[in-house]
């Protein structure tokens, strides 16, 4: 702007691409919030709990580590594209922390025990290979797009990238992290006083 001296009623604009890249970011920061949202409605009418919805609701950040990761490491900037496979990354996430928190209340009300450690060693355990299945399933049918070099590929390799990087990592966190979180949800917070 300082170098360049137009004429009067001349002004310079950015179109093409770039403007409609901006008015897709504008209806992302739309879309993702109004997406998250109705999946924590979901949760809690599931569940019947603000408690569990927001235990499961920790996946979500879980998966975004992965996604993010995985496009640093392949060297890809965020694009519309990827902001689209978050979305598909976090319902899948979800589902996942859903398996396994379903899984656990059932142990729990099946064994009418309050051991929570023992709830969850055997729900993780019964629920393993469905939540792996369900990565994987999603994981393997992303892997043609993430490996495309054809037409469309700059829109496919994102998308791909974000929802195989999420998964891999989600599930990993979701197997460790989610079963620790139960029962620290479960037991509740409590404040020891050192003396």
């Amino acid at each position: 702007e300082a170098k360049i001296k137009l004429p009067t009623g001349y002004y310079t604009t950015y179109g093409g691409a770039f403007e409609n890249l901006n008015k897709a970011k504008a209806r992302l920061m739309i879309a993702v919030p109004i997406s998250l949202l109705l999946i924590f409605v979901l949760l809690f009418f599931a569940f019947k709990s603000v408690k569990q919805g927001l235990l499961i609701y920790t996946a979500i950040p879980l998966s975004a580590i992965g996604g993010i990761f995985f496009l640093a490491l392949r060297g890809m900037p965020f694009s519309i594209s990827a902001g689209i496979g978050f979305i598909a990354l976090f319902g899948v996430a979800v589902l996942n922390g859903i398996v396994l928190i379903s899984e656990f209340n059932r142990l729990r009300k099946e064994e009418h025990t309050t051991d929570l450690r023992r709830i969850v060693l055997m729900g993780t355990k019964v629920r393993l290979r469905p939540v792996l299945m369900t990565a994987f399933v999603a994981s393997l049918g992303f892997l043609p797009m993430a490996l495309s070099n054809g037409a469309g590929a700059e829109v496919q390799r994102p998308l791909a990238t974000v929802v195989i990087g999420g998964l891999m990592i989600a599930t990993f966190l979701t197997l460790f992290v989610l079963p620790i979180l139960y029962i620290v949800f479960e037991k509740g917070f409590t404040m020891t006083k050192k003396t």
